[in-house]
């Protein structure tokens, strides 16, 4: 497929975010960032309460555990704050590798998305030349 007809394609399926999509996303978005704190929050308490009882707290792995789900949530709360960031600035929607529009369905699905379908399976290259 070439450039052109790949554009062509890509902007067919990527259909214009409306001022209404855009508040459906920001709130979507907020909701995952309260989720994101609130777990943070959850998991630095179970972790403290974990430290204090000494001995007969957590194990090894359940410790292992706990890291890795605050890990995972940090990750998330950072991608969730760019997106929101990017809704702010006004370059909310467009895949930063070839700058076409995200697909509004991808962002239903993950409001947080920074590439577009054929850039995220592909993240070594961009989908499309510059």
């Amino acid at each position: 497929m070439n450039h052109q007809s790949a554009t062509a394609d890509h902007a067919d399926h990527a259909a214009h975010l409306t001022p209404q999509d855009l508040a459906a996303l920001r709130d979507s978005l907020q909701e995952q960032q309260r989720f994101r704190r609130d777990q943070l929050r959850q998991i630095a308490a179970a972790t403290a309460t974990t430290s204090t009882t000494g001995s007969g707290g957590a194990t090894a792995a359940q410790e292992e555990i706990q890291h890795t789900l605050a890990a995972c949530a940090r990750m998330v709360l950072a991608d969730v704050e760019a997106a929101l960031e990017r809704l702010a600035t006004g370059s909310y929607g467009r895949c930063h590798r070839c700058e076409l529009p995200i697909h509004p369905d991808r962002l239903t699905i993950v409001p947080q998305a920074r590439y577009c379908t054929g850039c995220h399976s592909t993240p070594s290259t961009p989908q499309l030349a510059r």
